[in-house]
């Protein structure tokens, strides 16, 4: 039979039956190699997988072996260093939750994760949630940084899960696909879940008023349905996100407004850090490319941490 993963919690998987929508249990049978990935997961929630049901166990399976994935969204793991994690597969689309308050979401996560998408082709669109903490000078930046977003092609939407703005268009964004929702621990995933499809009443849990960080409440990530045919993958919070398998010379091809002057530099091997003659450089001089987004190519190009 063939099937999706909608639930991961370490060794047994939840399956959704293709042809009747019958969920089962299953563990995967033997040792997986992961498409030559060093991965901490060797399935992930969004990957089509053929399984048997035995017959003693009602309901139980054995998944024997996975479709090759479209795409999938992948960061380091926080137990194996040597090893990645797989956070999502087979994505139609990304929504990466920021919030500029009660957590403030960092420019180095935003663009981590804006790179990680970027290598894999999976469209991503910036949500702004908790707006009604917003005050006005906090409302003018949140609208400089959905700008400076968009002109890259990274749509954003404005909302609040306690007011309800912006959640008509957040459901629209939705419809008819899979949707990845990813973000910091604390920026609202699960309470704006629970106030787009009310039935699921996930658990939600205040922010820490000692560090303002997130408190973990989704402890593993799962496909909900949101109606038939719209699913939407939840994801454990994320505190960093290091990139995973890319090397320095391809990550100026993430950066869209960087991408656009790809071969235009004095030299073809150019880093766009100190050498002479780097058009990516003078772009930043003459305010063409943001000076937040060449911070955040730098500090990738340069392993350092900007992402917190």
């Amino acid at each position: 039979m063939t099937g999706i993963i909608v639930r991961s919690t370490g060794s047994w998987y939840v399956v959704r039956e293709i042809s009747t929508g019958q969920f089962h249990h299953c563990r995967l049978r033997g040792k997986f190699k992961n498409q030559g990935l060093k991965v901490s997961n060797p399935l992930a929630v969004g990957d089509e997988v053929e399984f048997t049901v035995e017959e003693q166990t009602e309901g139980a399976g054995v998944i024997h072996h996975i479709a090759p994935r479209r795409n999938y969204i992948i960061r380091r793991s926080v137990h194996k260093t040597e090893h990645a994690h797989i956070v999502a597969a087979n994505l139609d689309q990304a929504l990466l939750v920021v919030t500029l308050a009660s957590p403030a979401t960092s420019f180095g996560f935003i663009d981590r994760f804006l790179v990680t998408a970027e290598a894999y082709h999976i469209s991503t669109t910036l949500v702004f949630n908790k707006t009604d903490l917003y005050d006005d000078d906090l409302n003018d930046y949140q609208g400089q940084i959905q700008q400076l977003y968009e002109r890259l092609g990274y749509p954003g939407l404005r909302c609040s899960a306690h007011t309800g703005e912006g959640l008509e268009d957040v459901d629209a964004l939705l419809d008819g696909k899979v949707s990845l929702l990813s973000g910091h621990s604390g920026v609202g995933k699960s309470t704006l879940i629970n106030a787009l499809v009310p039935d699921l009443d996930l658990k939600t849990a205040e922010i820490s008023q000692f560090s303002d960080k997130g408190v973990h409440t989704t402890t593993y990530a799962e496909m909900l349905e949101v109606r038939p045919g719209t699913y939407l993958i939840d994801t454990p919070g994320i505190k960093e996100l290091g990139l995973v398998d890319m090397k320095a010379g391809e990550l100026a091809h993430y950066f869209p407004e960087m991408r656009a002057l790809l071969n235009q530099c004095r030299y073809h091997n150019c880093q766009h850090l100190h050498e002479p003659g780097c058009v990516v450089r003078e772009a930043v001089d003459q305010g063409r490319i943001a000076l937040p987004r060449y911070d955040s190519y730098v500090s990738m190009q340069q392993a350092e941490d900007n992402r917190r």
